[in-house]
């Protein structure tokens, strides 16, 4: 059998098609949203702090590119049956499918994560208070983990469907990575949240942004295990509810990682422009006329 992504297996009533196609569309419009308040705030903090919004920029376009074939994805990968009022796949309930022309994927995502994750471990390092060797140490060592977490996330998921061994060992592997992230993310920010050289509102935000990180990208492993439902329910001796459970398990799927993308993304960019901007006005910087930026006197 062919390896594919579990929504690929399940038949969809119509209130869940639209669902997971409207939380996808969803997705890629923050994105894009979120990627004009980039754009127009990077003049609103100080020269030193603007690589950060720079990366927020960078990681906006690859978020609103990858999750629009995401979404584009799901709208050719299925189609509505009006004899059981159902979307489905040509791989659903048939044995021979290497002729079947589409499969939906979740790759897209893992390719836009490749792209964003170490960007978004990175851009934090033009934040907070470092010297030039440790900010290099840490950038090397958030390029490598986060790369790397979502490399064996991404081989594991070729095994979501019948496979649970590879499976379970690859997200075992990526989570090894996901933890070192976790780690390195927690004491960089606890330091800057004690930091004297950093403005106090500044230092608050900081804090703030260690409980949005870890609560955000706690819901990235939830929805990868997500594929267990399926497998879980094929023990069961309804059909119907088979399908149902797993209809249940992609929608929520699909939710979180859009919530998950959402929140990691442009909740922690914001949180870090306003920190640089905190930092900013204390350190003297002002905009003058509305457009151009200048160090007050």
């Amino acid at each position: 059998m062919i390896s594919l992504s579990m929504e690929n297996f399940v038949q969809y009533s119509p209130m869940a098609f639209d669902m997971v196609s409207h939380v996808l569309t969803l997705g890629f419009a923050v994105m894009l949203a979120a990627l004009l308040y980039f754009v127009l705030t990077i003049r609103t903090v100080a020269p030193r702090y603007r690589i950060s919004s720079v990366l927020s920029v960078v990681v906006m376009v690859s978020a609103f590119l990858i999750l629009l074939a995401q979404a584009q994805s799901w709208q050719n990968a299925f189609t509505y049956n009006p004899a059981t009022g159902t979307y489905v796949s040509p791989y659903v309930g048939i044995e021979a499918v290497m002729g079947a022309p589409l499969a939906f994927t979740n790759g897209f995502r893992y390719l836009n994560w490749l792209i964003d994750v170490p960007m978004l471990l990175i851009q934090i390092l033009f934040v907070v208070e470092l010297s030039s060797a440790e900010r290099r140490s840490r950038l090397i060592r958030f390029s490598f983990s986060g790369a790397m977490m979502i490399i064996t996330g991404y081989i594991g998921q070729f095994y979501e469907v019948g496979n649970p061994v590879p499976f379970l060992v690859w997200g075992a592997i990526s989570t090894l990575f996901f933890i070192d992230v976790l780690v390195q993310m927690r004491s960089l920010l606890m330091n800057a949240a004690k930091d004297k050289r950093i403005p106090a509102n500044a230092q608050g935000v900081f804090k703030g942004i260690w409980w949005l990180f870890f609560v955000s990208w706690m819901l990235y492993p939830g929805a990868y295990l997500a594929p267990l439902v399926l497998d879980s329910a094929a023990t069961l001796a309804n059909p119907a509810a088979v399908n149902s459970l797993a209809e249940m398990g992609v929608v929520a799927r699909q939710i979180t990682y859009t919530i998950a993308d959402i929140t990691s993304k442009v909740f922690y960019g914001v949180m870090l422009t306003v920190a640089a901007q905190y930092r900013s006005e204390a350190e003297g910087y002002v905009m003058r006329d509305g457009s151009e930026a200048v160090a007050a006197a």
